[in-house]
């Protein structure tokens, strides 16, 4: 009986660790990436396209720019980041409480990070907001509106992810 236990704690210490040390490695600024791919299947699920299909063209390049020296696409040791897109909420066209009549746009994903050999070690909840500041032009072009409203929300979490991997 004491032989399985420690086998168990041994297995469970072994697991912990594996999380944590590609963790610790993020959080030194030592991760390079030799891929970025961005998942929007669950936001094709909730909203469908076009949205998916806005994200899923601009978020990519977003990324790449974000991440900078940290992205080395020659790495053969570099893990790959993936971005999944789960929600995306727009605020009231028409404007809302917020400052000059804006309202807010939210996007939430989770940061995916595989290792050389394709194993998940990092897994970050992402949450940007951006401000929407209606226009009356907008309103005769809705689709370049909600494009641009997409392009924005995009941008915000580009921004945010270096920071969230500690680079």
């Amino acid at each position: 009986m004491p032989f399985r236990m420690s086998t168990r704690r041994l297995a469970l210490s072994l697991l912990g660790a594996a999380i944590l040390v590609p963790a610790a490695a993020l959080g030194q600024g030592q991760a390079r990436f030799r891929n970025v791919q961005v998942d929007v299947g669950p936001l094709r699920a909730r909203s469908g396209d076009p949205t998916a299909t806005w994200v899923e063209q601009t978020l990519p390049g977003q990324l790449a720019h974000a991440l900078g020296a940290s992205l080395a696409p020659r790495d053969r040791n570099g893990a790959t980041l993936i971005a999944r897109i789960d929600y995306i909420y727009l605020g009231p066209s028409s404007g809302g409480p917020g400052p000059f009549g804006s309202s807010q746009d939210t996007i939430e994903g989770t940061l995916l990070v595989r290792g050389a050999r394709g194993f998940a070690s990092v897994e970050i909840p992402l949450r940007a907001i951006s401000s929407y500041y209606p226009t009356p032009v907008d309103q005769a072009l809705v689709e370049r509106a909600y494009h641009d409203r997409i392009f924005n929300l995009s941008q915000a979490f580009a921004y945010w992810v270096p920071g969230e991997l500690g680079l």
